[in-house]
């Protein structure tokens, strides 16, 4: 468990890390959060087909916008994730797997994020505030650990976690001593 932790932190600040770069910036954090106003607003057009999305800004027919920033574009709580998901002991193909799976489990429900907070923003700002700086952060970063924690107790136990050879099998009674 402490490999665990350890690998998991240092991943941590490798990944903060590089997320600062301008070149990550970039090519990597713009677009996403490019791509999530873009899909933000074609979601919300099926209600509104006057909102639009110009970068990272989303904006109703009344003039009403939100930019999605830093820190609400999902990179980070994504970038926990991976962390954690590649620190863990576990077959390659299933981090594969459990990331594929995650980041979209993530960034959907930051799209849902980011159009109730538009919606909420339209109409009661000081609720919208609230809810952005309070709600929303929590329930994405546990989104982030169930979902982390939800792959970890689906991957196999392996034979050799099972005991030793020679001893009792995981889950069968220990024999007695007198």
């Amino acid at each position: 468990m402490l490999r665990f932790f350890v690998t998991f932190i240092a991943m941590l600040a490798v990944l903060f890390g590089l997320e600062l770069t301008p070149i990550a910036q970039r090519y990597f954090v713009v677009p996403w959060t490019d791509t999530l106003a873009a899909i933000s607003a074609r979601l919300v057009t099926v209600f509104d087909p006057s909102v639009t999305a110009s970068g990272n800004v989303l904006q109703s027919g009344s003039g009403f916008a939100v930019a999605i920033e830093a820190g609400c574009n999902g990179v980070e709580a994504t970038l926990v994730l991976v962390a954690a998901m590649l620190a863990f002991p576990a077959p390659w193909r299933r981090k594969l797997t459990g990331l594929a799976v995650g980041i979209l489990a993530v960034q959907g429900l930051n799209v849902i994020r980011v159009i109730s907070l538009f919606y909420l923003g339209q109409w009661n700002y000081q609720v919208f505030e609230w809810a952005h700086l309070y709600v929303w952060q929590a329930l994405i970063m546990l989104d982030v650990l169930v979902v982390w924690l939800v792959w970890v107790r689906l991957l196999p136990t392996s034979d050799a976690s099972s005991g030793p050879p020679d001893g009792p099998a995981r889950g069968s009674p220990a024999p007695a001593s007198a």
